[in-house]
């Protein structure tokens, strides 16, 4: 039977729209999560500072001054790297599902072209053996060609996240080191 029939045809869009719908679901989802941890976010940085303002007109030492700032400037560094953190925690859920999406779109992607040469195989007239054989081995070679190049992209795409997140890492503990060296410094 063709892959090409109407019921296959109209199982193939459906099957699509689910995955789209699917998808944008998923990017919702991570726009949700983006949202809430800013809110968190925003509301936290406001009661902390809402307190430091607090102590620090409190303060009657300059030292005891520069030590407060310097201590918040240390969790803020610290929490500027959480934050950061989650965000690509958040981003790395909605690309794990796109992948699978796009993975199980290729194994279908792959199992239609193969019951689409089966049908041209059986179906094919007396003589056209050779023909038939020379479809099938373009066939399969495209296929390996486009599961090499996939892989290729996806062993691209993580290699450039984790480069990503070891930056932003490395970032992070050199702000935490600068503002800790600026803090002995002004102990002394």
């Amino acid at each position: 039977m063709s892959s090409l029939a109407p019921d296959n045809v109209i199982a193939s869009q459906k099957a699509g729209v689910d995955t789209t719908f699917g998808l944008a679901t998923q990017a919702v989802g991570g726009f949700e999560k983006l949202v809430d941890l800013n809110v968190r976010t925003v509301r936290t940085a406001l009661d902390e500072h809402q307190a430091l303002i607090a102590k620090t007109l409190s303060v009657r030492d300059p030292q005891e001054f520069f030590a407060l700032q310097n201590q918040h400037l240390q969790d803020s560094a610290q929490r500027v790297q959480a934050y950061w953190m989650s965000v690509y925690e958040i981003a790395t859920g909605v690309r794990g599902g796109y992948l699978e999406a796009a993975q199980d779109q290729i194994e279908k992607s792959q199992r239609n072209v193969q019951a689409f040469v089966q049908s041209l195989v059986s179906n094919a007239p007396v003589g056209s053996e050779a023909v038939v054989t020379a479809w099938k081995t373009a066939i399969d070679a495209a296929t390996q060609s486009a599961n090499s190049a996939y892989e290729a992209a996806k062993k691209a795409a993580k290699q450039v996240v984790e480069a990503a997140q070891n930056d932003a890492t490395v970032a992070s503990q050199t702000a935490v080191r600068a503002v800790s060296s600026k803090t002995a410094s002004a102990k002394k």
